[in-house]
């Protein structure tokens, strides 16, 4: 064989060698492939994540549930103003009451 028709062959067969692999290396299993393999490498710190999410969510939730609770109270202790200045009212006169019943008797 010549030198030139050899060259031309061997061209063919690295040029058709280099196309296989190419399809090879990018067939969809290996992509299926590379993607489970990189889901199962992170999906434990993924889960993970998840769980530690929903515990800070419970315990905002607690946390914003007793805010609001004490919220209440003090906006129903204001509210209540009112009735500690009738008490107030009602205790000064029961004195005063006293008062003059004691000037009463002496």
């Amino acid at each position: 064989m010549e030198e030139p028709e050899m060259q031309l062959k061997v061209k063919k067969v690295t040029d058709k060698f280099t196309e296989s692999m190419y399809v090879l290396a990018n067939e969809p299993s290996v992509a299926l492939y590379r993607l489970q393999e990189h889901v199962r490498r992170s999906l434990p710190e993924l889960a993970q994540h998840k769980s530690d999410m929903q515990s800070w969510e419970e315990q905002s939730q607690g946390a914003i549930y007793t805010v609001e609770y004490a919220c209440s109270a003090i906006k129903n202790m204001t509210d209540s103003s009112i009735y500690f200045k009738s008490i107030d009212s009602l205790l000064k006169h029961a004195i005063t009451i006293k008062d003059q019943l004691n000037t009463a008797q002496g």
